[in-house]
C-alpha cells in the first residue's frame, strides 16, 4: 500500500486589523453608538416626568407598606402570622417584601428556600412601634410611638359592647338636640367616641354620658401602673410626681393642673436671693421636657411586650420596570420618529455590508460541501482572506484533501486485503484441481499443503480481526502483573524452533533486578512475539536477534534487534502501516502478510504505551516498546488481574 501524506495545517494567529471579530464589534459599536445617542436624545427630552413620577410612586409605596406593617407589629407581640399580610402587600404594590429580625428571615413575598437571602446594605426602613420613622410618617406623634400600640389598655369585649351602646345612645341625643349628623368612631384600644361634621362636638348637659366619661376596669389599671413607671423615672431625676388621665382617643396624657389662685405672693425677705416659686410638677410645668420624656419612655416600657419585636424592612422590585410618560407633542412626534429612522438605516446598512461580507464565503463553502457530498473528488475553495472565515476555509480543504487520501487508503486496503486472500485461495485451488485431475496424488503431501494454506488463510482472518477490534475500541484486556523476564524466556522458547531453521542465534538478556509492568500477558505476548518472527524473517543466517528488557525512568523498555537488512530511513515512518513492505516483490509467503506490526502498534497503544523502529541500513534494525510501570491498585492485587476495556488509539 502506498504510504500516504497529508499535509499539515499551519496555524497562525489572526492579525487583528483582519480579524472578523474586530470588524463586527466595531459594527456593534457604530450601531450602539448611534441607538445610545438617539435613546438619551429622547430621554432628556420626554423622561423628566417619569423619573419624578416613579421616585413619588416609590416613597408613597414604601410608606404604605411600613404603614400597614407597622400596624401589625403594634397589635401583635409576634411576628409569626405575618406572611399573609407581606403577600398581600406584594400582590397590591407589585414589590419583593422582606422581613428579617435576629438574623433570619421572617417573612418573604418571594421565597427562594435553595438560596440564601442577601439583604441589601441599607434596610428601607426599622419597623418598631415605639420609634416611628419621622422620614416616612412625618405625622406620627411627638413621642414616636404608633397610636394603634394600646397593650394593656386594650378594652375587653364586654367593655366594648358596653362603651358602644353608650356612645349609640349620646349621638343619637346628640343628633336630637343640636340637628347634626353623628357618627360613632372607635379607638385603637376600643373605646368609642362621637364625632361630626365639625372639628369638634358641643357638649351638651342633656346628652352627657356617665359610662363614656368614666374609665373601665381595663384603663384603670393600665393607667395605675403607667402612673407608677413615669414617676418612678421622675422620682430618680428629683422631679416631682404628675397624675395621667386618657383624652377622647384613649392615649395617656398629663393631667392638667388646676387653675392658680388669684393670690399675692409674699416678698421675699430683704437680702434674699430672688427664686422662682416651684409648683409640684416639673417646676410648675406639666408639659415640660422632662415629664414628656419620662412619659415617653414610661409608655415604651409598658407597651414592649405587647408589639413585636424590633424588625428591618426590605422593599425591592426585581421584576418592575419604570413607566416613561412621553410628551406627545408634535416635535416630540417629529424628534422620536426621525430618531427611529436614523437608527434603522444606520443598522440596515451595516447589518447588509457585514452580511455581504460573511455570506460570500459561507455560500461558497456550502457549494464545495454539497459537491463532497455528492462524491466529487478534489472539492476546494479558494482562500480570499486572513481571517476566522479564511482560517474556515482553510481547514475545510485541508479536510477535503484528507478525505481524498483516505478514500485513496481505503481503496488500496481493499485491493491488499482481495490480494492477501486471493493467494492462499489460489493456492488451495490449485492444489484441489489438480488432485481431481490426478496431477498430485492424493495422500499426506496435499493434505499438509492444504492445512498450510489455510493456517495462512486464518492467520491473515486473525490479524484483520485484532485490528478490527483494535479501532472499534473493543479489545479487552486482563490487566495483571507481568513479569517481563519471564515474557522474554517464554518469547524466546516459543521461537527458538523457527530461529534454529533459519540459522538465526535468539537470545533473552534479562535484567539482574525484576521488572514488571501491569498488561495482559497474552496480548503483550502476541506483540513481542510478531517482532521476534519479523526480526527472524529479516535476519539472514548466521545472524543473530536479542530481546531486552531495561527501566527508564516510569518507563519499561522491551526491545528486539537484529542483525538483518536493515531498513532505510525514508521507510521507517511507514514499517506499521498496513500491508507496508519495503520490497514490493515478496510474496506472502517469504514477507509475512504486512499486518503483524500494525497490530504491535495497535496492542502496545492499548497498553498506554508505544512503539518505535530505528534502524541501519545493512546493519539491523531495533524495535523498541516502551510501557508505563504502573503498579497493581490494592484491590487487584491476589485476584488473579482484572478486565478493562481500554480501547486502543485508534
Amino acid at each position: 500500500m502506498p504510504p500516504t501524506t497529508e499535509q499539515p495545517i499551519v496555524r497562525r494567529d489572526v492579525p487583528l486589523r483582519r480579524s472578523l471579530l474586530l470588524r463586527l464589534l466595531a459594527v456593534s459599536v457604530l450601531v450602539s453608538v448611534c441607538s445610545v445617542a438617539a435613546t438619551a436624545w429622547l430621554a432628556v427630552r420626554t423622561t423628566a416626568v417619569a423619573i419624578r413620577e416613579e421616585r413619588g410612586q416609590a416613597l408613597a409605596d414604601d410608606t404604605r407598606i411600613y404603614d400597614r406593617l407597622l400596624g401589625y407589629a403594634a397589635r401583635h407581640p409576634r411576628w409569626d402570622g405575618v406572611g399573609p399580610t407581606v403577600r398581600a402587600l406584594a400582590r397590591e404594590t407589585g414589590h419583593r417584601i422582606v422581613i428579617t429580625g435576629d438574623g433570619r428571615r421572617i417573612a418573604d413575598s418571594e421565597p427562594a428556600p435553595d438560596l440564601p437571602y442577601r439583604p441589601p446594605d441599607k434596610a428601607t426602613a426599622v419597623i418598631d412601634p415605639l420609634a416611628v420613622s419621622p422620614d416616612l410618617l412625618p405625622d406620627s406623634a411627638s413621642d414616636r410611638i404608633d397610636p394603634r400600640a394600646v397593650g394593656p389598655f386594650r378594652l375587653s369585649e364586654d367593655e366594648r359592647t358596653r362603651l358602644r351602646g353608650a356612645a349609640r345612645r349620646q349621638a343619637e341625643c346628640l343628633r336630637t338636640v343640636l340637628g347634626q349628623e353623628m357618627t360613632v368612631a372607635e379607638a385603637p384600644s376600643g373605646r368609642p367616641r362621637v364625632e361630626s361634621g365639625a372639628s369638634r362636638v358641643p357638649e351638651s348637659p342633656l346628652c352627657a354620658s356617665t359610662t363614656l366619661d368614666s374609665r373601665t376596669p381595663t384603663e384603670a389599671r393600665a393607667l395605675s401602673a403607667l402612673t407608677v413607671l413615669v414617676n418612678t423615672c421622675l422620682s430618680r431625676r428629683h422631679a416631682a410626681a404628675v397624675k395621667l388621665t386618657l383624652d377622647d382617643h384613649g392615649t395617656p396624657r398629663i393631667e392638667p393642673l388646676p387653675a392658680p389662685r388669684s393670690q399675692p405672693l409674699p416678698a421675699p425677705p430683704s437680702g434674699s436671693p430672688q427664686e422662682p416659686p416651684s409648683g409640684p410638677r416639673d417646676g410648675g410645668n406639666a408639659d415640660g421636657p422632662l415629664v414628656a420624656s419620662c412619659l415617653a419612655s414610661g409608655r415604651a416600657q409598658q407597651l414592649g411586650p405587647y408589639v413585636a419585636p424590633t424588625a428591618a424592612l426590605y422593599v425591592t422590585s426585581p421584576g418592575r420596570s419604570a413607566t416613561t410618560f412621553f410628551d406627545l407633542s408634535a416635535g416630540n412626534r417629529a424628534r422620536i420618529a426621525g430618531g427611529a429612522v436614523l437608527v434603522l438605516l444606520v443598522t440596515v446598512t451595516a447589518t447588509t455590508l457585514a452580511g455581504l461580507r460573511l455570506v460570500r464565503p459561507l455560500r461558497a463553502l456550502t457549494e464545495a460541501a454539497r459537491r463532497m457530498a455528492e462524491g466529487e473528488p478534489g472539492a476546494r475553495v479558494a482562500v480570499t482572506g486572513n481571517d476566522e472565515l479564511g482560517r474556515l476555509t482553510s481547514a475545510f480543504n485541508a479536510m477535503s484533501r484528507r478525505r481524498d487520501q483516505l478514500e485513496a487508503v481505503r481503496k488500496d486496503m481493499v485491493s491488499d486485503v482481495a490480494h492477501e486472500l486471493r493467494t492462499p485461495l489460489s493456492n488451495i485451488r490449485g492444489w484441489l484441481e489438480g488432485a481431481q485431475d490426478g496431477v498430485v496424488p492424493q495422500g499426506d503431501l496435499l493434505v499438509s499443503s492444504l492445512l498450510e494454506e489455510a493456517l495462512h488463510l486464518q492467520h491473515l482472518i486473525d490479524d484483520l480481526r485484532d485490528l478490527s477490534a483494535a479501532d472499534a475500541g473493543e479489545l479487552r484486556l486482563n490487566l495483571a502483573e507481568v513479569d517481563i523476564a519471564d515474557l522474554l524466556a517464554h518469547t524466546a522458547t516459543a521461537h527458538h524452533a523457527a530461529a534454529e531453521n533459519a540459522g538465526v542465534t535468539l537470545r533473552a538478556e534479562t535484567p539482574g533486578d525484576r521488572v514488571a509492568v501491569e498488561a495482559d500477558q497474552v496480548r503483550l505476548h502476541q506483540a513481542v512475539g510478531n517482532l521476534v518472527a519479523n526480526a527472524l524473517r529479516h535476519t539472514p543466517s548466521g545472524g543473530a536477534v536479542s530481546l531486552r528488557a531495561r527501566r527508564a525512568g516510569d518507563e519499561v523498555l522491551i526491545e528486539v534487534a537484529d542483525t538483518g537488512s536493515g531498513i532505510a530511513a525514508e521507510d521507517l515512518p511507514h514499517v506499521f502501516d498496513r500491508f507496508w513492505r519495503a520490497d514490493k516483490s515478496r510474496s506472502r509467503r517469504t514477507g509475512g502478510s504486512g499486518l503483524g506490526l500494525s497490530i504491535v502498534r495497535k496492542l502496545v497503544q492499548a497498553h498506554g504505551g508505544t512503539v518505535s523502529a530505528s534502524s541501519t541500513l545493512g546493519e539491523g534494525s531495533v524495535f523498541t516498546i516502551r510501557l508505563p510501570r504502573a503498579p497493581l491498585p490494592p484491590a487487584a492485587e491476589g485476584t488473579g488481574g482484572r478486565v478493562t476495556d481500554r480501547p486502543a488509539a485508534r
